[in-house]
């Protein structure tokens, strides 16, 4: 298949779910794209990183918590073609952390079960991993 010219932007996410079976998810600010919408924490994948070692670096900068990479358990990605990107998503399964979760970029959390996931706007790639977290939840 031939390239669409558009780059492919690799972002890791996870999905960390805390000892009652809830899921955090968190606003995107204002001033950022799709400011508002909900999302699985995580961020873009530096050049020369693993998307493990980029959830590691992004939780600890975005929400003051550690993580070891033996506590992150790939589950599922998304493909999306966003209008000047095509995503590659990894989505990971966290239940075990270090330190008390804190939002350090002025972002909104929640901490939502399963079945209440999709009462939250999603960008278009996060909605197709909502029933896979579902199922396994």
């Amino acid at each position: 298949m031939e390239s669409d010219g558009r780059p492919l932007v690799l972002v890791a996410a996870v999905a960390l779910v805390d000892v009652d079976g809830r899921v955090l998810i968190a606003r995107r600010p204002e001033g950022k794209s799709m400011a508002g919408l909900w999302e699985f924490p995580g961020g873009k994948v530096e050049a020369g990183e693993t998307p493990e070692a980029a959830l590691i670096r992004e939780l600890a900068e975005e929400l003051s918590i550690n993580v070891h990479e033996s506590c992150l358990a790939p589950l599922t990605f998304a493909s999306h073609g966003y209008e000047n990107f095509h995503l590659l998503m990894p989505l990971f399964v966290c239940r075990r952390w270090n330190g008390e979760v804190r939002p350090l970029e002025g972002q909104e959390l929640a901490w939502v079960r399963p079945l209440r996931l999709r009462d939250y706007p999603m960008p278009p790639a996060d909605i197709p991993l909502v029933p896979m977290l579902r199922d396994l939840l």
